[in-house]
């Protein structure tokens, strides 16, 4: 035990003061924390971004079926203060709003998702196709198009139909892949003659890890050791399935294209000189990102994974291999499918080498690496985003490096505060933004292929086990009002400021955003605080209005009454 405390305490003590070594790679000589004036590419598109279940709300309206997620959040103890998306914020609802707000932004694309279970309410096309939840999507698009905002569509974010779950048992089961694809061409046939870019799976990582290893996430099960990679073996294979459809039935027709997202921190090693936590860093990436962009991209699992599974499984006395394998036929099937890869990037870790016990065989030990945070780094009330900007640079390197630097869509990059009140001045989130964007600018000027940048998230949303309590929206949402108003933040206006500069020019108009963006949110702010009315205006029009005119008639009654016994 006192072996093992040393140790550790050693670990925490290296990290520490490499903290303060620790050096840039040596892709260019700019510092950490040094700011690259420049504008972006001719071409290069913005955006932002929300999901269906987070926004939509009618979750049992116009014949939707029942999605894990409407499921799991009916369940008390699994979402903070037991809340759930059945109203999220109305989206369903507010399509001419919510283009409003896209229309100020000046954004030119949108990326939503369809749900699933809102189309084909079991999951299974031969069953019923729901022509109210394509009537939806439709209006949605169209009108997007109207405005002349191109639609980025993602089929799975991770609401699958429930029938799905308890008949076949999700993503454990190959019979997804058959259902997905199903779904996946109703959508192509009903949809893509307006969809340019469709996205098969948005964070597979989190949809294998917390949902069917540690239970966190919808469907809630705990298979620790082999339930995250056999989901992940089904993912991969549905995403093939459908790339190919595409590719062999609707490409030629709708001239579109079909890719991943996948979401992914930055792992830096505690000590770039030891070859140890070199290789940990490697390890935590490849467990991350390569465990899906190395088969799409080169047909199969990475080694490390392989190995390090292979050789714990067998360790434990397995038969054979914990993460499952392809067959040389999947794998010939599955190599080049995307024609762009989506990232989702937030945060990033310090990682050392460690090695942990074989009664600890599952995901999160497979790999042995341990994960810091630097205390240094900006937290805004997340338990697990801290801001790292530089992180995002090294990451869409690791991709060029590693996959032949192919066209890439930032599909998700924000931050979330913790505040229950209308708190429209947003500070932290516009410096998010402004560092993470500026090392984007900088991996274009390395080389990495960045086509687009879109914003997480346009709106305040239900954000999965931690409900309404963390806001990710460049806008605020009002979840205590039935009609849910949105209100801009700060970062709005600043977030259009560099859409129309197309980056960031120079410093003293970088300055000038700043500055304007604050004053303007100040004065909103103050004009929503000032007014407690506004935000229960519902309840004044229903309950006090009503009550007051009730009473004011009775008293007069009785005045009358008064009166006229008097006059007798």
């Amino acid at each position: 035990m006192l072996q093992s405390s040393i140790f550790a305490l050693c670990h925490v003590t290296v990290f520490f003061l490499h903290l303060c070594e620790a050096e840039d790679f040596k892709w260019t000589d700019d510092h950490h924390s040094s700011f690259y004036y420049s504008t972006f590419p001719t071409g290069f598109l913005w955006g932002v971004g929300n999901s269906a279940y987070q926004t939509e709300g009618a979750w049992n309206k116009d014949g939707k079926g029942l999605s894990i997620w409407d499921a799991f959040t009916h369940k008390k103890g699994k979402v903070y203060m037991n809340e759930t998306g059945d109203s999220a914020c109305e989206s369903y609802y507010k399509i001419k709003d919510d283009i409003a707000l896209l229309n100020e932004l000046k954004v030119n694309q949108y990326r939503f998702s369809i749900s699933w279970p809102r189309i084909l309410p079991t999951g299974i096309k031969s069953d019923h196709v729901n022509e109210k939840g394509i009537e939806y999507y439709n209006n949605l698009i169209n009108t997007l198009l109207k405005n002349n905002i191109t639609p980025v569509v993602t089929l799975y974010y991770w609401d699958l139909p429930q029938v799905l779950q308890e008949k076949y048992g999700g993503w454990q089961n190959i019979s997804m892949v058959m259902y997905f694809n199903d779904y996946a061409n109703l959508c192509f046939e009903r949809f893509g003659d307006r969809v340019k870019y469709w996205i098969t799976f948005n964070d597979p990582w989190s949809i294998a890890v917390l949902g069917y290893e540690t239970g966190e996430h919808a469907p809630g099960m705990k298979l620790p050791g082999y339930g995250a990679y056999k989901a992940a073996h089904h993912i991969i294979k549905a995403h093939a399935k459908v790339w190919h459809s595409y590719n062999n039935l609707w490409r030629s027709k709708q001239k579109g294209m079909v890719g991943i997202s996948l979401t992914s921190n930055w792992g830096e090693p505690v000590d770039i000189t030891d070859q140890k936590d070199i290789d940990a860093s490697e390890r935590y990436m490849q467990f991350y990102t390569g465990w899906f962009a190395n088969p799409i991209f080169k047909g199969d699992y990475p080694g490390i994974m392989k190995d390090y599974i292979g050789k714990k499984s067998a360790q434990q006395g397995l038969s054979s291999s914990r993460l499952p394998t392809f067959s040389t036929q999947e794998k010939t099937y599955i190599k080049g499918t995307t024609d762009f890869l989506g990232i989702g990037h937030y945060t990033a870790r310090y990682v050392t080498h460690k090695i942990y016990p074989l009664s600890q065989g599952k995901y999160h030990t497979d790999h042995d690496v341990m994960e810091f945070v630097d205390p240094q780094w900006p937290n805004s009330g997340s338990d697990w985003l801290y801001a790292v900007p530089w992180g995002l640079r090294r990451l869409l390197n690791f991709i060029k490096t590693h996959y032949s630097n192919p066209i890439i869509h930032m599909t998700e990059n924000g931050v979330a505060e913790k505040l229950h009140c209308a708190e429209l001045c947003d500070e932290w989130r516009i410096e998010y933004h402004k560092s993470y964007i500026n090392e984007m600018l900088k991996a274009i000027k390395d080389g990495v292929n960045v086509k687009s940048y879109t914003a997480w998230s346009l709106l305040d949303k239900f954000e999965w086990d931690e409900g309404f309590s963390e806001r990710f929206g460049l806008y605020y949402v009002d979840f205590k009002t039935k009609n849910r108003p949105r209100y801009p933040k700060a970062s709005v206006q600043y977030y259009k400021k560099v859409i129309s500069a197309n980056g960031f020019p120079s410093k003293k108009e970088v300055e000038s955003w700043h500055r304007k963006s604050i004053e303007t949110c100040s004065t909103a702010n103050q004009l929503l605080a000032a007014d407690p009315l506004t935000t229960h205006m519902e309840m004044v029009t229903e309950i006090v209005i009503p009550t007051v005119c009730t009473l004011c008639i009775l008293l007069s009654a009785v005045l009358l009454m008064f009166l006229l016994r008097r006059h007798s």
